[in-house]
């Protein structure tokens, strides 16, 4: 195997071992939506303030699906 073959079986061995913690840890990302959060950290988002989107995000779509309170969402209004 050459080496750039053998640092895409590394890779995604390693993300596959991460996608285990995250599963593990019940976080409720997919494959998918890890992938691109990992992407974006190697890009250079700061993880703390990623995972504060995450979470709002999930909050904002929780509160939509249970009907959620008017006007609680006034920061990630369109």
């Amino acid at each position: 195997m050459n080496s750039s073959a053998s640092e895409v079986g590394q890779a995604k061995e390693a993300f596959e071992t991460v996608y285990e913690l995250s599963r593990l840890l019940n976080t409720g990302l997919d494959r998918e939506s890890l992938g691109i959060i990992v992407s974006l950290i190697e890009k250079g988002v700061n993880p703390e303030a990623l995972a504060a989107a995450v979470k709002e995000m999930r909050r904002t779509t929780s509160n939509k699906t249970l009907g959620g309170q008017k006007g609680q969402d006034k920061q990630f209004q369109y």
